[in-house]
């Protein structure tokens, strides 16, 4: 049977929005290596041609896969903070944001892997953006917790990446199978304890 996708009309509307659900959930499947603008095409319904009027070519692709990711990221991590009705608690605050981002990257294990190695690719300015903004938030935490004297130093974002680091190996752990998904909460609970008890100030004998 000869193929007609190229006479399918133009897809008007939120054709951008489809394309980059139909390339989460091929890279669900798939991986990444299996996205392809022609393959996203037949998937949403549109001719071959279409997907180039949003996505350069296959670079720009990931790269806008990645950047929604990071805002979606960003939003959860966003509304688990702010679902602490203390603002002032801040472990509670801690706890929150590390157990969301646990869980967006558990959940959106191929995802997240595209996600941290496009953000340090060169000319990706709006990826690294939205990888800034979403784990921004850290930083303010901390320097919150600081400006209280909860917490000692005056680098809130290097200190912040500490934590960061800590709950990204966690769930790298969690993905490749080397833990169990039982474990999860308490290593997350414990990641965060440990943390706040090591960068809280010193207290004077």
């Amino acid at each position: 049977m000869p193929d007609t996708t190229e006479r399918r009309p133009y897809h008007h509307g939120n054709l951008r929005t489809d394309l980059l659900d139909a390339a989460e959930r091929r890279l669900r499947v798939h991986g990444v290596e299996q996205l392809s603008l022609r393959d996203l095409a037949r998937d949403v319904g549109v001719s071959h041609a279409a997907p180039r009027r949003h996505f350069a070519d296959r670079r720009a692709l990931l790269d806008a896969l990645a950047e929604s990711g990071f805002m979606r990221l960003g939003a959860k991590l966003r509304a688990a903070v702010n679902g602490i009705d203390d603002k002032d608690d801040l472990p509670a605050r801690l706890q929150a944001f590390a157990w969301a981002y646990v869980q967006f990257a558990t959940e959106n294990a191929e995802l997240t892997g595209l996600m941290n190695s496009r953000k340090h690719r060169p000319g990706a300015t709006a990826v690294a953006e939205a990888a800034a903004a979403a784990f921004g938030q850290i930083s303010d935490l901390i320097e919150e917790g600081q400006e209280r004297g909860e917490l000692e130093g005056d680098d809130p974002e290097g200190i912040g990446l500490i934590l960061y680091a800590t709950v990204l190996g966690i769930t790298s752990m969690l993905n490749s199978g080397m833990i169990e998904p039982a474990r999860l909460e308490g290593l997350v609970g414990t990641a965060v304890t440990q943390f706040l008890r090591g960068a809280r100030p010193t207290q004077p004998r």
